[in-house]
């Protein structure tokens, strides 16, 4: 959980944010980060929408919300992107521990499909994972509204086609509220799909699982106090304590302008509605879930990870195994073996011939001798 959401996979968000003195100088090379960010904050999600294993649900989760630290990152909102992974660690962490207690009832099943009804027999649980789905939903007062909305609002303001990506970057954002709460309805809501084994397992994990959730969710539900917006009057702490290390990002932002209160006041608006009906979507579809129901088109490749996987496999993985097979044969084999054995081979049969010099005949030595002489007389009268 600590890896997934706070500290391997944010370390380039890290590392960009201490370079930014160098980004903010390049703001081309900003507006690319912007756009990777974004195109993976949408791919990431379309694939999660769709992933059945509560884990890889909440891995490409990590991947989309990790995209939206990039399209910070892009449009110079290094504060914001910070924000965000502090925030992003509360609730990741929550939602990853909180799906080790499921799988832990569970008796160490993953699939969500055979899920179902678990809010009864883990209420904890149950309470806590549903506030790291709001928290990561982008809805008040909890901690990932206010980090989202701040990303948004920089992405909103950017001078570079800033209204287009901030439209697909809440697209996104939408995406994540429907299919967080698409996990919440089909693993903690309607009936139990697992087995009767699995039913009999099933309960509320000990303390010293349930103890960690409570203490996130707390940090998720009031974790975005450390970053509250200038409109509410209230310092931004986080700016604040950044501020001898931002202090170029934060005194310098060339592709942002200003934005008026009512306009903010809008887009917190725009962004809540948005996670709201992100949620009231998941409950139609999800409310009744049926488990055997066959996928095609967009979401059938949505599924498949858009075929990454076999992209990946056939333009990358196979050509290297081809040419490391021709490799060993070739320049291996035939090559360097062959080089070395030669040479082996060359000594071995060179000392066979030359061994038939030294056969202990004296006679054949005295003739040896002659011939020499005989040759070394001639190559004298050559060379004269």
């Amino acid at each position: 959980a600590l890896i997934h959401a706070a500290t391997m996979v944010t370390a380039g968000i890290y590392m960009i944010s201490r370079s930014h003195f160098i980004y903010t100088i390049a703001p081309y090379a900003q507006h690319i980060v912007l756009i990777i960010g974004l195109t993976t904050a949408l791919v990431a999600a379309t694939i999660a929408t769709q992933q059945n294993d509560i884990k890889k649900v909440l891995a490409y989760s990590t991947v989309s919300q990790l995209g939206f630290m990039f399209m910070a990152l892009g449009v110079g909102a290094y504060v914001a992107a910070i924000f965000h992974v502090v925030t992003h660690a509360f609730f990741k962490a929550l939602l990853f521990l909180g799906s080790g207690s499921v799988i832990h009832a569970m008796d160490g099943e993953q699939d969500i499909r055979h899920m179902g009804g678990l809010k009864k027999h883990m209420k904890i649980t149950y309470l806590t994972f549903l506030i790291g789905c709001i928290a990561i939903a982008g809805i008040p007062p909890l901690s990932g509204f206010f980090s989202k909305d701040e990303i948004l609002m920089h992405v909103f303001n950017y001078e570079i086609y800033g209204q287009v990506f901030w439209f697909l970057g809440m697209l996104a954002a939408l995406m994540t509220a429907f299919y967080m709460f698409r996990l919440l309805f089909i693993t903690f809501h309607g009936e139990f799909r697992g087995t009767e084994k699995q039913k009999h397992h099933l309960h509320e994990s000990p303390a010293l699982m349930t103890i960690p959730l409570v203490i996130l969710a707390l940090l998720s539900a009031f974790g975005g106090m450390i970053g509250l917006p200038k409109i509410m009057g209230a310092p931004h702490l986080l700016e604040n304590f950044l501020e001898p290390v931002l202090k170029t990002s934060l005194r310098a932002k060339p592709m942002i302008h200003e934005i008026s209160h009512s306009a903010e006041l809008m887009l917190m608006g725009v962004a809540v509605i948005i996670g709201v009906i992100g949620i009231i979507m998941a409950w139609i579809y999800f409310k009744k879930y049926n488990p055997n129901k066959q996928l095609n088109g967009l979401l059938k490749m949505a599924d498949d990870k858009w075929y990454f996987d076999e992209a990946y496999q056939n333009l990358i993985v196979n050509p290297l195994f081809k040419m490391s097979a021709w490799v060993e044969r070739v320049i291996e084999k035939s090559g360097i073996d062959g080089a070395v054995n030669g040479v082996g081979r060359i000594i071995e049969v060179g000392s066979t011939k030359f061994r038939l010099l030294q056969n202990g005949m004296v006679g054949f030595y005295m003739f040896m001798m002659v011939l020499g002489i005989i040759l070394l007389f001639a190559l004298q009268i050559l060379l004269k």
